[in-house]
């Protein structure tokens, strides 16, 4: 059995509470757009995927894709 490495565990926290803060935003922004229970169950998911789409625009404005 690998042995744990508490350090690591450690030194990432800040970085993961910022990106949780950032997805509890995302779906309040998207939440607003439509008030009702569906409107919330697709502002999950697009909280979890608008990342990638912000991604795709910044590579192509680079010239990479």
């Amino acid at each position: 059995m690998a042995k744990y490495d508490k350090s690591k565990a450690i030194d990432n926290g800040p970085l993961g509470w910022v990106l949780f803060m950032a997805w509890i935003g995302a779906v309040v922004y998207f939440f607003h757009q439509d008030s009702s229970f569906w409107g919330f169950i697709l502002a999950l998911l697009k909280a979890a995927v608008w990342p990638a789409y912000v991604l795709y625009e910044v590579l192509g404005n680079l010239g990479i894709k």
